[in-house]
């Protein structure tokens, strides 16, 4: 008959094994065991210092690529771009990029017209028919409605509208009218502008980043390319974008065969080498009036110009 001190023995018993499992294991690691996982440890990690330091390494020289980037600049761009007019329109997720790109163009020589940057709510599908009536309404005298799209797609015809008046005409927009046309899109929040900026660019710099992810980025994405596209329809574009993400604009570019011959695109304007590879291709299109296709993602022919300028 099992009763409490048959119990009492039987945990006795386990917990004694247990003690003397511990003392002989312990005593087992203290020997040739101990000494191989000890020097299996040290291995790793004088492993995961080497590999550190290598990572260190790559990092270094990775930002010292970005610093001969920029120290070489001067010798590739200087004065090619003297008194060019350029105007600056940087999409919602070009805003890390637009200031390099800028800065790369300064070196050129570019007179910059400007800085417009489109926020995310211009590319949102439930506003096209306020952006419809926008347009009818920020209308001017030298920025007219006459010639926009005739169709009920609001991000086209303001987009239209906006070209008109940042763009160089034949009957030249008046800062007045420019100043009216973009407080109708500001005013909303649609658009920020720089302070000083001026109409008559005779040449446009679209600057990109990542695509959209949310549930209306397909759409977004197409008014976003539809958007680029009002402002190549008389006059030189490069889009300095990035070729990461589904639906990306310098993706959507090279998509189109017809975009693809009047658009040049560079897709790594994250890195400082893009920088100035957007700056180069500027160079192309309006002084050679050549179109291409820069940088590592699909559709890149080379990585700059061959002969810029």
């Amino acid at each position: 008959m099992i009763n409490f001190r048959y119990h009492v023995v039987s945990l006795t018993a386990v917990f004694l094994a247990l003690a003397i499992g511990l003392v002989v294991g312990t005593a087992a690691l203290n020997g040739p065991v101990a000494d191989t996982l000890k020097d299996r440890v040290d291995a790793l990690s004088k492993d995961n210092s080497n590999y550190r330091e290598q990572a260190n390494q790559y990092r270094e020289e990775l930002n010292r690529t970005q610093d001969f980037a920029t120290e070489v600049s001067p010798a590739l761009l200087n004065g090619k771009l003297a008194e060019r007019k350029i105007l600056i329109v940087v999409m919602p997720s070009g805003q890390d990029y637009a200031e390099g790109v800028t800065a790369m163009l300064k070196v050129a020589g570019a007179k910059i017209t400007g800085t417009v940057t489109v926020q995310d709510k211009f590319f949102d599908p439930a506003n096209a028919y306020e952006l419809l009536d926008l347009a009818d309404k920020a209308s001017q005298p030298t920025v007219p409605a006459e010639g926009l799209p005739l169709n009920s797609d609001g991000v086209e015809t303001s987009s239209a509208l906006l070209s008109i008046a940042l763009l160089q005409q034949t009957t030249p927009v008046t800062p007045s009218d420019l100043t009216a046309v973009l407080a109708a899109y500001t005013e909303p929040s649609y658009l920020s502008v720089s302070d000083d900026i001026v109409p008559g660019a005779e040449a446009t710099v679209v600057v990109s980043g990542l695509p959209p992810v949310d549930r209306d980025a397909p759409k977004k994405n197409q008014n976003a390319l539809t958007f680029t596209t009002q402002f190549a329809n008389n006059r030189p574009l490069v889009v300095g974008g990035n070729g990461i993400g589904d639906g990306n604009l310098v993706a959507g570019v090279r998509a189109d065969p017809n975009l693809v011959k009047k658009i040049s695109t560079v897709d790594n304007v994250s890195t400082e080498q893009g920088r100035l590879a957007t700056a180069m291709t500027v160079i192309e299109r309006v002084v050679a009036g050549k179109v291409g296709q820069y940088g590592l993602s699909a559709g890149a022919t080379s990585q700059i110009p061959k002969a810029a300028g």
